[in-house]
């Protein structure tokens, strides 16, 4: 007999490669201004208490670490730091004196660039002066400065490329037009994000990288078993953000649409403004990998808009909070029921009156406030149900961003027929540009009569943050995730946090 389906679960990320993925994701926050910066840049995911208070990135005057300081000051006490890069000396100082009680950076190239051969073999340039000046900060710190990462749970990586596969997006494409082939698009979408991100994240040359690990204080990863896990791990992390990336595809024609309103308004014609959303969404898209539901993954990040630009690499637009669906602060996840309307006939016996929706959890554990006199986004994978959309609508956000494949029915338990009459709050769904719909004078979208395929996919190899201004980009996330079963003995009698905790 098999495992009856309440004993099965998909598997999930670790808090600590979740907060991994988003700060190598935040290295390539979409910023014009960016272009000018000459250094390595540096993503950062401030966390206190296993909940997220702070997505940052460099900016063309400020490192990352000191941006942190900046925002968070006193409060960055006992806070935990993931950096995409080992902050230079002047960050280090900067942070440890400001309390943090955990640094983790990625073990790849550091913040002052050691890749360049010249560097590697001058004792005295600044890179090499700067990092012994990090170890010596390190080895006096009281904080824990380290390499953390873990190795993915059982077939991750084939349950995300499935998955990623199936988000709403990829199959309207597959339906909109017969000529597309998805698995031929998506092989080649990942393998360009690949060479992409394995460019940026990796290095290719195995001696190089560990004469890199051994100046910044590694010399104990790198004899050849150790060495080995670690290029396992890494390698592991960079395929899959690359698999998650290709679920927010790039594609003609498609991009946010806002759905009441037939004019055109500054979102759809901005390509600027859709990079970042599709930025979100992909952000979204990684929180939903640490659901607890073992069907359906929803994640949900809020940004808001500020009226200046400020110190961040992010621009005006900062974050609010952001969570997934999980069950209830401290409960035991075998004191639920786990079974959906087609598992469970019992209606009592069904689990959707215990999950903490995704939205509800990025709304209870924001960090912060929503302002009214500024715009507030909530980018959610999935369409809000009838027990969010009151509470995005009340809570003062001003926009959402989402796919609307559920709109008006009822699956599993769940409504959401309120979500198409919502008033007050502007929805922005990812669909084909409307024929009726005007752009500008400089963009416009023609359609023939008896045209009702999709222009032929244009497939560009990504090049460095995204920035092409010549392509529309359209996002689709309605995550409908299947099952892929695995050993959940591990899970049992575990006390959980919603939103964020451990394996």
């Amino acid at each position: 007999m098999g495992t009856p389906p309440c004993a099965r679960l998909s598997p999930r990320l670790s808090k600590v490669n979740l907060f991994t993925l988003l700060s190598l994701w935040m290295e390539l926050f979409p910023n014009n201004d960016q272009k000018t910066i000459q250094r390595r840049r540096n993503g950062l995911v401030v966390v206190h208490s296993s909940k997220i208070i702070g997505l940052h990135c460099s900016s063309t005057e400020l490192h990352a670490g000191q941006i942190a300081v900046v925002k968070h000051g006193s409060r960055m006490k006992d806070c935990d730091l993931y950096f995409s890069r080992k902050p230079c000396s002047t960050c280090l100082k900067m942070v440890l004196n400001a309390g943090v009680n955990r640094i983790s950076y990625w073990p790849g190239d550091p913040e002052i660039s050691l890749a360049e051969d010249k560097v590697l073999n001058n004792c005295y340039s600044d890179a090499k002066l700067d990092a012994k000046a990090v170890e010596r900060l390190k080895s006096n710190s009281r904080a824990r400065v380290c390499t953390l990462l873990q190795p993915l749970a059982y077939n991750m990586l084939q349950f995300v490329e499935e998955t990623s596969k199936k988000c709403e997006f990829l199959q309207s494409i597959n339906t909109l037009d017969p000529d597309f082939k998805l698995e031929d698009f998506f092989t080649e979408c990942r393998r360009n994000r690949l060479q992409e991100f394995e460019k940026l994240f990796l290095i290719s040359n195995s001696e190089a990288h560990k004469e890199i690990l051994k100046t910044v204080g590694l010399e104990n990863v790198c004899d050849d078993v150790h060495f080995t896990n670690l290029r396992h791990k890494m390698e592991d992390l960079v395929i899959l953000l690359a698999t998650i990336d290709c679920s927010v595809p790039k594609y003609e024609t498609f991009r946010f649409y806002c759905d009441d309103s037939d004019r055109a308004c500054d979102e759809h014609t901005n390509n600027e403004f859709q990079d970042f959303a599709r930025h979100c969404m992909v952000q979204a898209r990684l929180l939903a990998y640490r659901t607890e539901d073992q069907k359906i993954g929803v994640g949900a990040v809020i940004w808001a808009e500020g009226k200046s630009s400020n110190c961040d690499g992010t621009g005006a637009r900062y974050l609010i909070g952001c969570g997934y669906n999980a069950y209830p602060m401290g409960s035991e996840y075998a004191d639920y029921p786990q079974m959906d309307e087609k598992q469970q006939k019992d209606r009592e016996a069904r689990k959707f009156r215990y999950i903490v929706h995704a939205e509800q959890n990025a709304l209870t554990f924001r960090c912060q406030d929503i302002k009214d006199d500024e715009k507030t986004m909530i980018f959610v994978t999935k369409c809000p149900c009838d027990e969010c959309v009151p509470l995005i609508n009340n809570a003062g956000i001003k926009q959402i961003y989402t796919g609307d494949l559920d709109a008006g029915k009822v699956k599993a338990d769940i409504s959401y027929q309120k979500f198409s009459g919502l008033q007050g709050v502007r929805k922005f769904t990812w669909q084909k540009a409307p024929a009726n719909n005007i752009l500008t004078s400089s963009v416009r979208v023609h359609r023939k009569r008896g045209q009702n395929k999709p222009p032929p996919f244009q497939s560009t190899p990504s090049t460095g943050i995204v920035n092409t201004a010549s392509m529309i980009y359209m996002f689709s996330f309605a995550t409908a995730l299947p099952y892929l079963h695995i050993d959940s003995k591990a899970h049992d009698r575990y006390i959980k946090l919603p939103g964020f905790f451990d394996v």
